[in-house]
């Protein structure tokens, strides 16, 4: 069984020195589109989410949209618990899995097997379950024998499909996702969609930011509009 339930989460955080800066400079550092109040002459607080609640259970897929600068991502990491709320509670019951900031952890001097297990631990997952993994990665990479190699001698290309399969690589109960769909050539993307076809049809509970009204047709069956920190909700 997976559950993640919000009530009454607020997330706030401070910008310092905001009395040095222009009110454009700030939103432009901020890019959250939440909501903005002054503290004292040199700090602005920033409501990124705003007395949010909702309920998540098995079978719930929800497509998360709003402008740039929404705060679609910092939702996606206070449901993850990267990002801890001011006020509220947050309850999750299930194994979380973030494909939001692809690569986090990598270590360009490590070896590419390395990296696997440095990133994959990053996310969560034990050593066991990423030795179980290698296999996999070693297949969707194609990486050969560069797996052995440092990082640093990637090209880009080699170094997305590491990341990729990596963050991908741990089947998950609740699935939290940034739109990814556009990285890498032509190929890469039909493989990566395949990919993630599969990884959304094993989790239980999944969460998509994302500007593709099509992809989020697809992929979910609720909505959740942010604006200033605050949620509406509508089926699709």
């Amino acid at each position: 069984m997976a559950y993640l339930k919000f009530e009454n989460v607020t997330l706030q955080y401070p910008i310092y020195n905001a009395k040095n800066m222009s009110l454009r400079n700030q939103l432009v550092r901020i890019g959250t589109g939440g909501q903005l109040s002054k503290e004292t002459n040199d700090i602005l607080t920033v409501t990124a989410l705003s007395n949010v609640s909702f309920e998540l259970h098995d079978g719930d897929a929800v497509g998360l949209v709003g402008h740039n600068g929404a705060g679609k991502t910092t939702l996606l990491r206070t449901m993850a618990g990267i990002y801890t709320p001011i006020s509220g509670r947050i309850t999750r019951e299930g194994r979380v899995t973030t494909v939001v900031e692809l690569g986090a952890g990598l270590d360009a001097e490590l070896s590419g097997y390395e990296n696997i297990f440095r990133m994959g631990m990053l996310l969560g997952a034990s050593h066991s379950d990423m030795d179980n993994t290698i296999p996999d990665i070693e297949s969707f990479t194609e990486l050969g024998d560069f797996l052995s190699m440092p990082v640093r001698t990637y090209s880009s290309g080699m170094m997305m499909r590491l990341m990729f399969a990596v963050g991908t690589a741990v089947r998950p109960e609740i699935l939290l996702m940034d739109e990814i769909f556009g990285a890498g050539d032509a190929a890469f993307q039909e493989k990566a969609k395949n990919r993630m076809k599969k990884l959304i049809e094993t989790a239980k509970i999944f969460v998509f930011a994302s500007h593709s009204p099509d992809l989020i047709k697809k992929y979910c069956r609720r909505i959740f509009i942010l604006e200033h920190g605050v949620i509406n909700e509508k089926l699709t």
